[in-house]
């Protein structure tokens, strides 16, 4: 397979909190986002010209999903096709409580199948609540760190305003890693936009 710049996990939260708007506000959020120039530029700035981006929901314990498997963007062509299949993607888990330590185990797990030889590994995990259910997140996040990921998160704040903080001591880590935030799932699509440019361009200073 060929070579990437970056593999690219979106861990996205598909809990009972999420409502059918909600989570179709992400969805939209996402799909427009890889057909932004600005974020495709970034997923093309690298030597090797290319990431890998893939889409993993999860909710309660035992309830997560591929919901995008691994593709290549190499170009606008590629970025439309993710997109597209963002747009497509069902809600493939069951509404249930917050298991952010599996989801992000979820995500991990899909980073490390990746087929196409990454030089950095990233999960950016989106949601809006703590973990309720399953292991705790800093284990994972502790792993994750050890086998060279990057963890970002995205804090939607509509229920709870301290979660910034939550993200910051349990879930992020690796070199470079951040928290950002949104007031609520409206303000979703210019968050994503903001964080996927980063993340693909590894930019570790803003």
């Amino acid at each position: 397979m060929d070579p990437v710049d970056v593999a690219l996990c979106l861990a996205v939260d598909a809990s009972a909190s999420v409502d059918h708007d909600e989570f179709g506000l992400m969805m939209g959020g996402l799909a427009a986002a890889f057909r932004d120039p600005e974020v495709v530029r970034a997923a093309t700035a690298g030597p090797r010209g290319a990431a890998a981006v893939a889409l993993v929901l999860w909710s309660g314990v035992g309830e997560h999903a591929t919901a995008v498997d691994w593709m290549r963007i190499a170009g606008p062509a590629g970025a439309e096709a993710a997109a597209a299949a963002v747009d497509d993607a069902p809600r493939a888990v069951a509404p249930g409580p917050t298991a952010l330590g599996e989801g992000m185990g979820a995500g991990l797990a899909l980073l490390a199948a990746c087929p196409f030889p990454p030089e950095r590994l990233v999960l950016d995990v989106s949601g809006d609540g703590q973990a309720n259910a399953g292991p705790s997140p800093a284990p994972v996040r502790d792993a994750g760190v050890s086998a060279g990921v990057t963890i970002n998160a995205l804090a939607v704040l509509n229920e709870e305003p301290d979660l910034v903080a939550h993200y910051a001591a349990h879930v992020i880590g690796g070199p470079g890693a951040f928290v950002i935030s949104c007031g609520d799932y409206a303000d979703f699509v210019g968050a994503i936009r903001r964080k996927l440019i980063r993340e693909l361009r590894g930019d570790l200073t803003t």
